[in-house]
């Protein structure tokens, strides 16, 4: 017959497996690059999040993982959980350096493989040495002597890609580039004291990184409803503003918890490789190849064998230690991430309804028949929008169905032109360029007359994506002579 201790370490795993079951359902990967972002619109109210009660709901079922994993992890079951997984993953644990370096400089060889980014797909550049240093970063990584040439290096990239992103946008990327140019550095050095901190380095890079972005979840939320509409299995049938916040408690719990006691670390290491590695099938290589370092740090977090706390050792001596930790990590990141947007970009930043009528305005084939490429009137709201029972517009006013028409005709006319182009491969390239613009312009009119959420979402990814395929389309004109309006 089972003892008290027994029974009760029995009940609270069974707790435990649950909570674990739960969260990941409700967990995403961060895949930013799938989605429409204009970083300096003005967030959502952080009172918005506040008042959801799926937020309180998610945090709930997050306290109640925590509790049952420390109370095992304080029992004689959570010193032999510990020890199993020890002996499980010691093979790595022995190798765990070699297996970092050669995901590491993996990594940066399949970025110079892919080329134009800088370190993540949505970090996009024309410049081609630009992958020619990541082959040199990977190649640094061979020896130890290098390794802080090639750590220089990384620094330098992210550094670089401030040209052209907002410093705020490059906050998601800040610490876990850090992180993996310190790990190269403490990992060549040959200082013991030095040394031993280098995957407790990485395991904070991780956990900022996702902790950070996880608030997109909260502060944009409209970033993710085209994923929703393309992608609904990814909702498991959870209803769109259910799953975005759990979701995002889920990541952001999941990353503090890489921060926390052996078992609730390993635990959410297990949980977040399981669910990067869920996305790589609905996303393909591109998502392999964005989160491949975050990816290696979680494996290397779970075989880590250390039992020391060398920060905040504090949060391991009470059962409330982790719920405290998490509170506070709450409170800083949220007023870290509202406090310094509006520091950015100041505490009046644009509304959504501002953006769309400056998105709308900076169209190439406008709306106003007698200025094409000047400023333009809004379509006529009052009118209906299929163009017939509404009042005749004013001059230089159209209805929205004759604005959708509009757009069209400038679209068809410059893109005829570039087709009549000599070379096929330029001819090409000059036809898709108005045709990429027509579908901007088209998704343009959508956020300044339409009202679906949904819409609008998928409208603003339209734009997002498509302004890129042209800037590399242009970019590619340009390296050979050709101009393009």
């Amino acid at each position: 017959m089972f003892s008290f201790n027994q029974r009760t370490s029995r009940i609270l795993a069974g707790l435990l497996g649950l909570c674990a079951a739960l969260v990941p359902v409700a967990a995403s990967a961060h895949v930013k690059w799938f989605a429409p972002y204009i970083v300096d619109a003005a967030p959502a109210p952080l009172t918005r999040t506040l008042s959801d009660p799926y937020f309180w709901t998610g945090i709930a079922l997050v306290l109640v993982f925590f509790i049952a994993a420390r109370l095992i992890e304080r029992s004689a079951a959570g010193a032999a959980t510990l020890d199993a997984m020890d002996r499980v993953t010691d093979p790595l644990w022995q190798r765990l350096d070699a297996f970092v370096r050669i995901v590491v400089a993996g990594f940066f060889v399949a970025i110079f493989a892919v080329g134009g980014i800088y370190l993540t797909p949505d970090l996009q550049t024309p410049a081609e040495w630009v992958s020619w240093l990541q082959l040199l970063i990977a190649a640094g990584i061979v020896s130890r002597k290098t390794m802080p040439l090639s750590a220089a290096g990384i620094i330098f990239l992210w550094v670089l890609a401030l040209r052209d992103y907002e410093f705020f946008h490059l906050l998601d990327y800040l610490a876990l580039g850090v992180a993996v140019a310190g790990y190269l550095v403490l990992e060549s050095s040959s200082q013991p004291e030095w040394r031993k901190h280098r995957f407790e380095l990485l395991r904070w890079g991780v956990a900022i990184a996702l902790m950070w972005s996880s608030l997109e979840k909260f502060a944009y939320p409209e970033w993710f409803y085209p994923l929703v509409v393309e992608k609904p299995f990814l909702t498991f049938g959870i209803p769109r503003d259910m799953f975005i916040p759990m979701a995002g408690i889920a990541e952001f719990t999941m990353g503090f918890g890489l921060l926390a006691t052996p078992l609730i670390r390993r635990l959410s290491a297990i949980a977040l490789f399981v669910i990067f590695n869920a996305a790589v099938f609905p996303f393909g290589r591109i998502d392999l190849i964005g989160h491949a370092l975050i990816m290696a740090i979680i494996v290397a977090i779970a075989v880590d064998h250390t039992r020391e706390l060398h920060f905040w050792g504090w949060i391991r001596r009470s059962l409330i230690g982790v719920p405290l930790g998490l509170a506070s990590a709450l409170v800083i990141f949220a007023t870290a991430y509202w406090g310094l947007h509006a520091a950015f970009f100041g505490p009046d930043a644009q509304t959504m309804a501002e953006l769309r009528t400056e998105q709308a305005e900076m169209a190439t084939h406008t709306f106003s028949l007698e200025h094409p490429h000047g400023p333009i009137a809004s379509p006529d709201m009052s009118g209906d929008d299929s163009g017939q029972g509404g009042e005749a517009p004013d001059a230089g006013t159209l209805t929205v169905s004759e604005a959708y028409e509009q757009s069209m005709m400038g679209m068809h006319e410059e893109m005829m032109e570039g087709l009549r182009h000599d070379d096929p491969d330029v001819a090409f390239v000059l036809g898709m360029i108005p045709h990429h613009q027509g579908a901007i312009d088209m998704a343009r009119i959508q956020l300044v007359a339409g009202s679906d959420r949904t819409n609008m979402a998928l409208a603003q990814h339209i734009i997002a994506e498509q302004q890129k395929e042209i800037d590399a389309m242009r970019a590619w004109l340009r390296q050979r002579g050709i101009e393009s309006e």
